[in-house]
């Protein structure tokens, strides 16, 4: 039997999992097993389970459907526990280095006890400090295992689940599982607090519980906040006889007066009569003797008592502070553009109006630039403006209205569009308008480490600006794009938010399954590839820690090591776009050019290090060559998401004399270098079938639901663009 069984739901976790997971795997303590519970076998997380468990047999799965909540969860991981202790961590935890060993070694101290309380810190996104809220009520609780009456203070009620460890015999024995309801961890904490006879208590932080940025589910208005009572009840009557419960009593009315103290919490409709049934449960249980708190909290419990619900809302709101200051006002430059901008926001939302920008005003480009010429053939109905920056009017095809960035009529535009679709963020200062739907498209798969995970490495921090701020605009996000279930989970960790992730794939990609021969030829006259020569897109990564564009190889040295029939694309990161040509002989310079996906069609070979280029191009089935020159240096200054290194798309090259082989000698196009490939298209390629732009307007645009959405073709079943001619091995 293992000392402890970790128990891990991850229902709405599936990107950060991997994190809760290492943190239990990575203990020095191996006495344990870890029971992380997915909705079904073939949900995300649970694919990142099996992995787990096919590593280390100390992992196994469990599976609870989404409609038996948390508790449903975390009762399935308990029926199937085997520990001495179990230890319930949530989707946004993680144990804390030496944690097993702390709780191994206090139990060891202490002899068997029912419940273990423990530290624990609760870690803001953002700014401000990490908080220890069990310090306090830890402080004055005896040394050794004690009853619960000795401090009445340390309660399942007060603390989440997380900062405990539970006997399993002791839950088995009262039969104590978590009741049904979004406040179990309040029912299951007090009911805990009832039966327990031998506690103690961990001087120490175990585990780390990253807040959500939305603030707590429960925090939410709704009618969910009729559970508080429903729970409150439960425990209460479940206490009754069993000797002194004020302490119990008092923390469980806190909890319910808080509630009734915030409107915002309880429909208009509702708040008499919670109030009126809170009442009733005040009443019922109301311990003999009890004595209420002094101050304002006991003028509330005194007018619950009494269930004067008029006097309650008015002392609600006499103690409700002055209301926050107005909302931020967007920043356009200049007072008058300012007062401009706010005059338009009290305009109605045009409902037929769509707004685009795609690489903060480059020009029609990416997947904006796909999304809004599907919207003129399905939705014409609405009006659609790119946003471009100043000087940038000639990256606009003919016939395409467009408006320039921090004009008047831009600013006017983002005021009144209820569509807004955008491949980065919008400016700072645009206003999210109720009504309005913001949709994010993103602009590749993330190997790199993106948004807030980008915080560690100093020198992309100090690149990006304040997170905060970042987080702010992702707050306006109602939708976000995603091309492969890894995507999915990455934006999750990395802009953490509300909006709905849609599976879609990206829209720029599916020209890589409509273009078709003649479509191929033409971009490769446009762009001056020679007749019968091997096209080799070369399209480095932007370098965190390098300023201005340094190809890292020879390129004509290259060409003439590879073969005679080589000549190069080059494409520089969009960050290094200037107009201005870098090619010369073989060297055919394409930065400049609007269409990434146009080059990569031109391309019979992709050769890139890092850059997200790679998991658009596999979308074409051609070779793809890593050339991993600098992939410990990368790796440190910037960070990534998994080792490109050991799942790569094609043959990996870390010197220039390597991969003119590879190319000399015919292995990037070998049968190997396909498998690597198929093995990448299959995890990275899901959901681009060359209709992704059409889901995407007709669930955002035409609001179609979402059960209606012609699902993704498999990919056995697509038929990507041809290459212009077979390719020729030097």
């Amino acid at each position: 039997m293992p000392r402890f069984s970790i128990i891990v739901p991850s229902h709405g976790a599936a990107g950060r999992l991997s994190l809760a997971l290492d943190s239990v795997l990575g203990q020095s303590f191996g006495d344990f097993e870890l029971i992380p519970v997915c909705d079904a076998p073939d949900a995300p997380a649970a694919a990142v389970a099996a992995g787990y468990a096919g590593r280390d047999d100390r992992v196994t799965p469990a599976f609870s459907p989404p409609e038996a909540g948390l508790a449903g969860a975390r009762n399935t991981g308990l029926r199937a526990a085997t520990g001495a202790y179990l230890l319930f961590l949530d989707g946004e935890d993680t144990l804390t280095p030496g944690a097993l060993d702390a709780l191994d070694a206090r139990l060891t101290g202490t002899g068997e006890v029912d419940v273990l309380y423990a530290e624990h810190e609760r870690t803001p996104w953002w700014e401000g400090e990490p908080a220890n809220p069990a310090a306090p009520l830890f402080a004055g609780a005896p040394r050794g295992a004690f009853g619960p009456g000795e401090a009445p203070e340390v309660t399942g009620v007060r603390l989440p689940v997380c900062s405990a460890v539970h006997r399993r015999d002791f839950l088995t024995a009262h039969g104590l599982v978590f009741p049904d309801g979004p406040f179990t961890d309040l029912g299951f904490g007090g009911l805990v607090t009832v039966h327990a006879e031998r506690v103690a208590v961990l001087r120490h932080v175990v585990v780390r519980h990253l807040l959500r940025r939305q603030g707590s589910r429960l925090d939410l208005p709704g009618e969910h906040h009729a559970d508080l009572l429903e729970q409150t009840d439960l425990v209460l009557s479940r206490a009754a006889g069993r000797g002194s419960c004020g302490a119990l009593f008092a923390q469980l009315f806190a909890a319910v007066l808080k509630t009734a103290a915030h409107p915002a919490r309880l429909p208009a409709s509702g708040r008499r009569a919670f109030f009126r049934r809170a009442t009733a449960l005040y009443r019922r249980h109301r311990p003999a003797g009890f004595r209420v708190p002094g101050g304002s909290l006991g003028v509330q419990h005194r007018l619950l008592a009494a269930g004067a619900y008029t006097a309650f809302r008015a002392l609600r709101g006499a103690n409700r502070k002055v209301s926050a200051a107005a909302r931020r006002v967007p920043r356009p430059r200049g007072l008058r553009t300012r007062l401009y901008y706010r005059l338009q926001l009290r305009r109605p939302v045009d409902p037929r109006l769509a707004v685009y920008c795609a690489y903060w005003g480059r020009g029609y480009a990416c997947s904006p630039a796909a999304i809004h010429a599907k919207a003129a053939e399905l939705a014409p109905h609405i009006r659609s403006v790119f946003l471009v920056e100043p000087g940038r009017a000639h990256a606009v095809p003919p016939g395409i209205d467009h408006a320039v960035i921090g004009s008047r009529r831009a600013w006017r535009l983002l005021a009144r569009a209820k569509y807004l679709v955008n491949n980065a963020n919008f400016a700072e200062g645009v206003v999210k308008r109720e009504g309005s739907v913001h949709l994010q498209t993103q602009h590749g798969t993330p190997l790199k480490k993106m948004g807030v995970d980008q915080s560690t490495y100093p020198v992309v921090a100090a690149a990006t600006g304040s997170f905060t701020k970042l987080l702010g605009r992702v707050d306006r996000w109602d939708y976000n794009l995603s091309s492969n279930t890894h995507s999915t989970q990455m934006w999750e960790r990395a802009f953490p938010g509300s909006y709905e992730q849609l599976e879609y794939g990206y829209p720029r990609n599916d020209v890589f399954y409509t273009a078709t021969a003649e479509d191929v030829a033409r971009v490769r006259r446009e762009l001056g590839v020679p007749e019968g020569k091997t096209a080799v897109l070369y399209a480095p990564t932007h370098r965190d820690h390098r300023t201005g564009f340094d190809p890292g190889l020879d390129l004509e040295a290259f060409c003439e090591a590879a073969g005679d029939d080589v000549v190069v694309l080059l494409r520089a990161h969009y960050f290094y776009d200037r107009g201005a040509r870098r090619g010369s002989g073989r060297i055919i310079d394409v930065t400049a050019h609007r269409s990434s996906e146009d080059v990569c069609l031109a391309a019979d070979a992709l050769v890139t290090d890092y850059s997200s280029i790679m998991f658009d191009y596999a979308n074409l089935d051609r070779p793809i060559v890593v050339y991993a020159d600098d992939w410990d240096v990368y790796t440190e200054t910037r960070g990534v998401y998994f080792d490109l290194l050991a799942a790569p798309p094609g043959p990996v090259a870390r010197t220039p004399e390597e991969l003119a082989r590879v190319f000399a000698d015919g292995s990037y196009a070998s049968e190997a270098s396909r498998s690597l490939r198929n093995l990448f298209r299959a995890r990275f390629c899901q959901f681009d079938d060359g209709r992704a732009a059409e889901r995407v307007v007709r669930r955002v645009l035409l609001g179609e639901p979402a059960e209606a959405i012609e699902p993704v073709r498999p990919l056995a079943e697509r038929v990507p663009a041809p290459a212009a001619s077979p390719l020729v091995i030097s």
